[in-house]
C-alpha cells in the first residue's frame, strides 16, 4: 500500500478535483487496477463514494431537463458536470429513468435538430419543485469538503506516513537504529500518537 504513495507526486494533475474519478480509471492515482471506487480499504474510512439513491435519480434527471431538453446521453453529462465530475449515473439508470418519466407523464419526447429528446411537463416541473431540497441537497455534497476531497487530503497523509517507514527502512539498511535511537524514536512516536489521538477524539 506504502508503496503506491511513494511513487505518488503531489502536485500530480490527477489530484485536481473535478478530474479524481476520471483519474481513477486511468489507474491512478491509485495505481493499477483499483478502479473508480478508489482502492477497497479507503471504503474503512470513508465509506462508499457519494451516489443518488435509486428513487432520487428521478429527480436528478427532472432536474436536468428542466435546464432544456436533453437525451440520455445529455443528461448523464449535466449531471456529471453539476457534481463536479464525482457522480456519473449509468446508462442503465439514465435510460430506464427516462421511460419511467415519459409514462408517469413528467417527461414527453419531442424533435429537436433531427433528433428525439426529453423535455420536462408541467406535472414534471411540479413534481421537482416538491422535491427541490433532495437535489440541492445532493449536488451540495459536491463541494470542496466532498468525498474525494477528503481522499485527497488523507492521501496526504498517507504520504506522511510512507516518508516515516521509507525512512526507517533506509537507517536499517544502513544499519543506524541503534537501541538508544530505538527508544528516542518511540518516545517522539508516543507523543505524536497522543496528539494525534487528541485531535480524532476532538473530531468526534
Amino acid at each position: 500500500m506504502f508503496n503506491d504513495f511513494w511513487g505518488m507526486h503531489p502536485h500530480h494533475p490527477h489530484h485536481r478535483h473535478a478530474h479524481m474519478w476520471h483519474a481513477a480509471r486511468r489507474g491512478g492515482p491509485w495505481g493499477r487496477g483499483w478502479g473508480r471506487s478508489g482502492p477497497d480499504w479507503m471504503g474503512d474510512f470513508f465509506g462508499p463514494p457519494p451516489r443518488a439513491e435509486r428513487g432520487g435519480v428521478r429527480y436528478l434527471v427532472l432536474d436536468a431537463i428542466s435546464a432544456q431538453p436533453r437525451h440520455g446521453y445529455e443528461v448523464i453529462q449535466a449531471i456529471e458536470e453539476r457534481s463536479a465530475g464525482t457522480y456519473r449515473p449509468s446508462p442503465g439508470v439514465i435510460y430506464p429513468t427516462l421511460q419511467l418519466l415519459e409514462e408517469l407523464g413528467h417527461a414527453r419526447v419531442i424533435e429537436q435538430d433531427a433528433r428525439k429528446v426529453y423535455a420536462i411537463t408541467e406535472a414534471g416541473s411540479a413534481d421537482l419543485e416538491a422535491h427541490r431540497d433532495e437535489v440541492s441537497d445532493f449536488y451540495e455534497r459536491f463541494n470542496d469538503d466532498s468525498w474525494d476531497r477528503h481522499i485527497e487530503d488523507f492521501g496526504e497523509l498517507m504520504r506522511h506516513s510512507a516518508r516515516l517507514f521509507k525512512t526507517f527502512k533506509r537507517a536499517a539498511r544502513h544499519g543506524r537504529i541503534s537501541s538508544k535511537a530505538q527508544r528516542g524514536i518511540r518516545e517522539v512516536l508516543d507523543e505524536a500518537i497522543k496528539r494525534i489521538e487528541a485531535i480524532l477524539h476532538e473530531e468526534e
